[in-house]
């Protein structure tokens, strides 16, 4: 299997998982495309064409992927009438500048969010984010005695991998079920919730994890500040042209074995919006902005996308 197709397949099965990381590994497959034997610059481009569109079919919601793949494709056909050598160079250049500036990105994230924890605050956290994690590993470093609170995360359990890693770094950490959310924002004293994100809208709305505007909406109930934590590659310029995310329906084999209740429905979408209304703050490598700004940032970042 050539890393292209293997690449497809493992973000399929979410072997690789996280926007981030499906970014990162869509990228650096692109860039094994851009190193195969080839006649003409043209031809290595459509080939980078080809392979883009399999990488967007894979999953269609997380807007890093596309933001990802429309970025080298728009390198690829900018060198197009190149040399060949010249090219691959170009290509393999911005695969690799990519890579390690979403890399940077993280660290930068990590810094700016760990200002916004206080000492001894309980933080409540859905599914699992690299840049959460990287705020919280942070914040502890710096001697603020936090406690975090992991849902489960269902279908598929993310919340345990954010827990698992939380905990061996020494974090104080507690495993919640989805449904008892409301709960323990009372209970367990939440102080603030931060969560990753998969898409952020021109709008400022989020596109994350089922069961994220449930929790958006408890903590708004509770007056409990309702923070994202996202790279920038996560923001959707396809948003900036009135294009609607498609939200991922998965097999309902992950809620319950094939066969068990044979004359039951499985609805299973994999993500839920969150209006700006009720996001206090995002968390970027850029700063700390409003929903609102979201627009802004956008139009500055991907101004190549929408010529």
């Amino acid at each position: 299997m050539s890393t292209l197709e293997q690449t497809v397949n493992d973000i399929k099965k979410m072997k690789v998982r996280g926007a981030l990381d499906i970014a990162i590994a869509s990228v650096a497959a692109l860039k094994q495309v851009a190193q195969e034997d080839s006649k003409s610059s043209a031809e290595l481009a459509k080939k980078i064409r080809d392979a883009g569109r399999k990488l967007k079919n894979s999953r269609p919601t997380a807007v890093s992927l596309p933001n990802a793949v429309d970025y080298i494709v728009y390198v690829s056909e900018k060198n197009r009438q190149k040399p060949p050598a010249e090219y691959r160079e170009k290509v393999t250049e911005a695969a690799e500048k990519f890579i390690n500036d979403q890399e940077k990105a993280l660290e930068k994230i990590g810094t700016i969010g760990a200002k916004i924890i206080a000492k001894d605050e309980t933080i409540l956290t859905h599914c699992n984010s690299d840049t959460v994690v990287q705020i919280l590993k942070k914040a502890y470093d710096q001697g603020k005695n936090l406690k975090v609170v992991c849902t489960e995360s269902r279908p598929r359990y993310q919340g345990l991998l954010t827990a698992k890693e939380l905990s061996e770094y020494g974090i104080p950490t507690t495993i919640i079920v989805d449904s008892a959310v409301h709960l323990a924002m009372k209970k367990l004293r939440i102080d603030k919730v931060i969560v990753g994100a998969d898409t952020i809208c021109a709008n400022g709305d989020l596109v994350n994890k089922i069961g994220t505007s449930q929790i958006a909406l408890c903590a708004h109930e509770q007056d409990i500040e309702f923070i994202v934590a996202t790279e920038s590659i996560k923001f959707s310029p396809q948003s900036l042209l009135g294009s609607a995310i498609e939200i991922e329906e998965r097999s309902g084999s992950e809620v319950i074995k094939p066969g068990r209740l044979r004359k039951v429905k499985v609805f299973n979408p994999a993500f839920d919006v969150t209006e700006a209304e009720y996001i206090n703050m995002i968390v970027t490598e850029y700063g700390i902005m409003p929903p609102q700004a979201a627009y802004n940032l956008l139009k500055e970042k991907f101004g190549w996308e929408l010529k």
